[in-house]
């Protein structure tokens, strides 16, 4: 009995020891929970449990900080090199881009802004510019089709994300109360795409990406047959 109860007395283990990967993860579980405006670096030590200053053995600063986060959004997204050809590939890695920044929010507007990018980051480019020049790509063509996929997938993240509704349900919602608002007569085609469109059993904002997609990946193989 006197050993039972001293070992349900006992403590709590020792904590686990802080390390650069633990404080990365905590600090994007913050951001994916209030945003990135949110994340400071006594709210990143609160809830670690540790002071703010522990936080600099392991991140130099913000700017470290957020090099890092940004680098593990990074190698969160699928990179595709299977026999399927190229059109596959890059279809893949834009679609999980996506997905992964539907998670990360607070991500899309760091991913090509980081002064100092990781090891997951350049790994990620350079995969995908070896997709595009073994595909026959030339140099300057690989590069117009990097920006456009690039810029078209973080602009649609972007778009998405600030969206006023989530669900198809909220979809419907808001699009009834806009049309009920406004004069039909006076927005024609406005009030048509509401009604024969956006109201339609079905209607997802989100299946509009890869109708885009597919039209510049289109476009880039005739780019690159022409």
């Amino acid at each position: 009995m006197t050993t039972m109860a001293a070992t349900n007395d006992a403590g709590p283990g020792p904590r686990a020891r802080l390390t650069r990967e633990r404080v990365l993860d905590a600090a994007i579980t913050l951001a994916d929970a209030s945003g990135i405006d949110s994340l400071t670096m006594r709210k990143l030590g609160e809830a670690l449990g540790v002071e703010a200053m522990s936080l600099y053995n392991h991140v130099a600063n913000k700017v470290d900080l957020l090099d890092g986060m940004t680098d593990i959004v990074f190698s969160e997204i699928e990179l595709s090199s299977g026999p399927d050809g190229w059109k596959a590939a890059l279809r893949r890695r834009c679609v999980s881009a996506r997905e992964v920044l539907a998670h990360h929010p607070w991500a899309t507007v760091l991913m090509d802004s980081r002064a100092t990018p990781g090891p997951a980051t350049l790994r990620h480019h350079d995969t995908v510019l070896r997709t595009l020049r073994e595909a026959g790509f030339p140099l300057a063509l690989a590069a117009h089709a990097f920006s456009a996929l690039d810029s078209y997938t973080y602009g649609f993240a972007l778009q998405e994300s600030s969206l006023p509704f989530d669900t198809p349900e909220q979809t419907i919602e808001l699009a009834q109360l806009i049309l009920a608002r406004f004069p039909v007569d006076e927005y024609p085609y406005l009030a048509e795409l509401t009604r024969e469109h956006v109201l339609q059993p079905g209607y997802s904002y989100g299946a509009e990406f890869e109708f885009g997609l597919e039209l510049i990946l289109d476009g880039l193989e005739q780019a690159l047959e022409g």
